[in-house]
């Protein structure tokens, strides 16, 4: 019998990048000998795949909205000062 260990895992960083297309990297996939990292659109993509032979999935897509609206909050101050 084998028992898995789970570890936590740390935030991605912004120099991880997708495996597939080199975009910053928002979903970990741990598998039994390694990881992948996926973009946002790729982990989407490939995410029925991935659930069927994945250890662990990790997504920080929730982060990449995050920072979409502080951007945009942020130009609208931003114009709205001009």
């Amino acid at each position: 019998m084998t028992t898995a260990v789970l570890t936590p895992t740390e935030p991605l960083k912004a120099s991880d990048r997708c495996d597939r297309c080199g975009a910053a990297a928002y979903v970990r996939v741990v598998l039994g000998g390694g990881e992948l990292l996926f973009c946002a659109h790729h982990g989407k993509k490939y995410s029925e795949s991935l659930a069927k032979v994945a250890v662990e999935i990790h997504d920080f897509t929730d982060k990449l909205i995050e920072t979409e609206t502080k951007t945009t909050t942020a130009t609208a101050t931003a114009e709205d000062e001009r």
